[in-house]
C-alpha cells in the first residue's frame, strides 16, 4: 500500500473530522408515566410505546 507523499494540513484534517463528533441522545417523555425515554424506544419504566402496552412489566422486574 503506498504512503502519502505530502502531509495533510490541519485544516484538511479538521474538515474530515467534523462528522466524527458524538451527538447527544434525543430524549422524550413517556406519555403514560412521564419518565425520560430515548426516542422511538419502549419505556423501560412502564413498558408502553406510543400509548400502547408493548412489554408486560411484572412486580419483580
Amino acid at each position: 500500500m503506498p504512503n502519502p507523499k505530502h502531509r495533510f494540513s490541519q485544516t484538511r484534517t479538521a474538515k474530515r473530522r467534523t462528522h466524527d463528533k458524538v451527538e447527544a441522545v434525543a430524549l422524550s417523555t413517556c406519555s403514560n408515566c412521564g419518565a425520560s425515554v430515548v426516542s422511538h424506544r419502549v419505556c423501560p419504566e412502564c413498558g408502553y410505546y406510543r400509548g400502547k402496552l408493548a412489554i408486560e412489566k411484572g412486580a419483580n422486574s
